[in-house]
C-alpha cells in the first residue's frame, strides 16, 4: 500500500496555534500518510508564516520538486497569499501541475491563490480543509470523511436543505470560495474570467450590510450575471451591529436575490463554521433545486488515483 504524500504549504498567517498544528499533523501521519514540509509550521515574520518570498517559494517549489505531493494542504488561512500572487510562476506551475495533478486544498485566504492559479495556469484546485481544521478540537469527523471521500473518486455529490425554496437545474464550472478575498482581485489579472458558472461564497466576522456590499461589488461588476447561480455557504459570526436597525443577513441577501438576475441557492454547509466541505474549484458541476432540497453533483476534476482506503484508513 502506498502512503499517500502530503506537502504542507503556508502562504498566509503563522502558526499561532503550535497545538493544532501539531495535532492536524499526527491524524494525517495516523492516516497512513507521510507529511513533509513541516517546517513551514514554525516560520513567522510579523502576522506571517514567514516573508514573501519563503512563502511564495512553498508554491514555486511544486513546479520544480522531482516528486510531486498527492496532496498541497494549507495551513491556515488569515491573510498574505495576495502578496504571493506577483512572485509565482504560472508558466512553470501550470505546466507541471496539468501534466501531474496535485490536489491543492485550502480556503479562506487560500482562496487568492485559487483564482491566480486558475486565471493564469488553468490549475484546479479544492476549497476545502486546513490543517488547522484537521487539527481542531474536537474534529468534524464528517469534514473528515468528505475530503477523503472526494479526494479518492472522480465525482462527488452533495446534498442539503436550503433556507429557501425553489426549483432550479443548471450545468457550470464550479468556483468560488471567501467572498472578501474574491472581491480583492477584482479588476486584476488574477480575477478569472468565467462565463456561465457556479459560483459559491462564505465569509466569516463581517457585518451584513458589509456582506451586502460586497455581492453589490460582483453585481456592478458584471461577474454575478455572468453565472448560471450564486450558492451561499456559511456567514458566521456575521450578525448586525447596534446601528444596523435590525438589518441582518435575511435583509442583505433578499435585496441581492431583487437585483442579481440568477438563481441564488443558500444553506450549503461549508465556509468558516465547525463543518467545511471539499469543493473542487475549476470542475463541472450541476446544480439542482427541488422545493429545498438542493443537490450539486461534481466530476472532472483531478484525485488520488487507487481504492479509497490507500489513502485513509476508515477510523484514524
Amino acid at each position: 500500500m502506498t502512503a499517500t504524500r502530503i506537502r504542507l504549504i503556508a502562504p498566509s498567517g503563522h502558526a499561532h496555534d503550535p497545538a493544532a498544528m501539531s495535532r492536524g499533523v499526527a491524524r494525517l501521519r495516523a492516516a497512513g500518510c507521510t507529511v513533509d514540509g513541516v517546517e513551514v509550521l514554525a516560520r513567522t515574520e510579523l502576522r506571517f508564516a514567514g516573508g514573501d518570498a519563503e512563502r511564495a517559494g512553498d508554491i514555486n517549489a511544486l513546479a520544480t520538486m522531482d516528486v510531486l505531493p498527492d496532496i498541497a494542504l494549507a495551513s491556515r488561512g488569515g491573510y498574505g497569499a495576495g502578496r504571493l500572487l506577483p512572485h509565482l510562476d504560472y508558466a512553470a506551475l501550470g505546466e507541471r501541475l496539468r501534466g501531474q495533478p496535485v490536489a491543492l486544498v485550502g480556503h479562506s485566504d487560500f482562496t487568492a491563490l485559487q483564482l491566480a492559479l486558475y486565471a493564469k495556469s488553468g490549475v484546479p484546485s479544492f476549497s476545502g480543509p486546513l490543517l488547522a481544521d484537521i487539527g481542531a478540537e474536537p474534529r468534524s469527523e464528517s469534514s473528515w470523511r468528505q475530503f477523503w471521500a472526494t479526494l479518492t473518486s472522480p465525482a462527488m455529490s452533495l446534498a442539503w436543505s436550503a433556507d429557501t425554496a425553489g426549483h432550479l437545474e443548471v450545468n457550470g464550472l464550479l468556483w468560488g470560495g471567501n467572498l472578501a478575498v474574491l472581491c480583492s482581485l477584482l479588476g486584476t489579472p488574477y480575477f478569472p474570467s468565467i462565463e456561465g458558472g457556479i459560483l459559491f461564497v462564505e465569509d466569516v466576522a463581517e457585518s451584513p450590510y458589509r456582506i451586502e456590499r460586497m455581492l453589490y461589488q460582483l453585481h456592478l461588476a458584471g461577474v454575478l450575471g455572468r453565472q448560471r447561480a450564486l450558492v451561499l455557504g456559511s456567514f458566521s459570526q456575521c450578525g448586525p451591529g447596534s446601528r444596523d436597525n435590525g438589518y441582518g443577513l435575511a435583509d442583505a441577501f433578499a435585496q441581492i436575490r431583487a437585483i442579481a438576475g440568477i438563481p441564488m441557492v443558500d444553506g450549503l454547509p461549508h465556509g468558516h463554521a465547525g463543518e467545511q466541505l471539499t469543493l473542487p474549484f475549476g470542475a463541472d458541476a450541476r446544480l439542482r433545486v427541488e422545493g429545498q432540497a438542493a443537490r450539486l453533483d461534481v466530476s472532472g476534476y483531478p484525485h488520488l488515483k487507487g481504492p479509497a482506503a490507500a489513502f485513509a484508513p476508515e477510523n484514524p
